[in-house]
């Protein structure tokens, strides 16, 4: 470990582990503020130029890219003969993985199923909302006012994904501009801090664009990557709208209520999921997408939930 890393921080347990390296939580010597840093063992990667130098651009970027509230900050870079070390930002409030897979899954009623969807709040949070509404649901006469508030949970619901896809689009607006593409966007790398805000992570399949110059190289998750990345085409930084598309259709808008999805929301998703990179939107474009600007809350609310 690099002597000047271990002078400025102590470095913790670990909390995380990729294919070249670890990410443990440590603290800064002089404050006992909590960082995460991210050591990547180079000696795995001598020999493979394209990770290599992957390496190398990641720790670049993220220093270009950092400072933006919804993108994770590097605090320091240190390297030596064995180790690249990068101290940043400490997620210690999951991702976007985590929270999908570990939604839970209730089978009473329709309120309860509507609260299940919230994904920004705790499993326990949850457990308690929809318990307390189904509790109302059970009371004489509540009838009117329970269907209320199962349309106020379901508005609450747009809200909290919308507040989850805007800074995701908003991070990713702002690496385009300075001419960096993720090219790795997926849940793993959505992460969130303890004020349970979003930050955009882990820049190792990034890379630089800009004055008409293409990228090329399958790069990314196979479920996530855009249809020009597989088949091995020169692509634009609009790979990332693509993912990003992917994981708004997956998340917002599940199979069983996609029939009652609004023309704005369905336009949307066209143009982010577009085969044609050159028709496709950008991220900018995305932001100013009338059902991003409206707060997404031109859909109807299904029937079905107010049975």
């Amino acid at each position: 470990m690099s002597g000047a890393l271990e002078r400025e921080y102590r470095v913790g347990e670990e909390v995380g582990r990729g294919r070249y390296g670890v990410v443990s939580r440590c603290y800064s010597a002089a404050t006992g503020e909590c960082f995460a840093v991210k050591s990547i063992d180079k000696r795995l990667i001598q020999y493979d130029a394209v990770d290599s130098q992957c390496l190398h651009n990641e720790a670049k970027l993220m220093q270009l890219v950092s400072g933006h509230p919804n993108v994770v900050a590097v605090f320091d870079v240190y390297e030596d003969d064995q180790f690249l070390h990068v101290v940043l930002e400490y997620c210690g409030s999951g991702d976007l993985f985590e929270r999908i897979t570990a939604r839970p899954v209730f089978a009473e009623s329709e309120a309860r199923r509507v609260m299940i969807l919230l994904g920004t709040l705790s499993e326990e949070g949850s457990e308690v909302l929809c318990s307390f509404f189904f509790f109302l649901g059970k009371i004489e006469g509540f009838g009117k006012d329970m269907e209320k508030i199962i349309v106020s949970c379901y508005l609450i619901h747009n809200f909290l994904y919308n507040f989850g896809m805007l800074p995701l689009m908003e991070a990713i607006a702002h690496c385009h501009r300075l001419g960096v593409a993720h090219r790795d966007i997926k849940p793993d790398n959505i992460l969130f801090d303890s004020y349970n805000e979003l930050k955009l992570a882990d820049f190792g399949s990034a890379e630089c664009f800009g004055n008409g110059r293409l990228m090329s190289g399958i790069v990314g998750t196979p479920y996530y990557v855009a249809p020009e990345v597989v088949t091995g085409m020169d692509y634009n930084e609009k790979v990332d709208v693509w993912s990003a598309g992917v994981i708004l259709a997956n998340l917002r808008f599940p199979r069983s209520l996609f029939s009652s999805v609004s023309s704005e929301a369905k336009d949307l998703l066209r143009r982010m999921l577009c085969k044609d990179a050159w028709r496709r939107f950008s991220a900018d474009q995305v932001l100013r997408h009338p059902w991003m600007t409206s707060g997404g809350d031109s859909r109807p609310v299904p029937a079905a939930l107010l049975a």
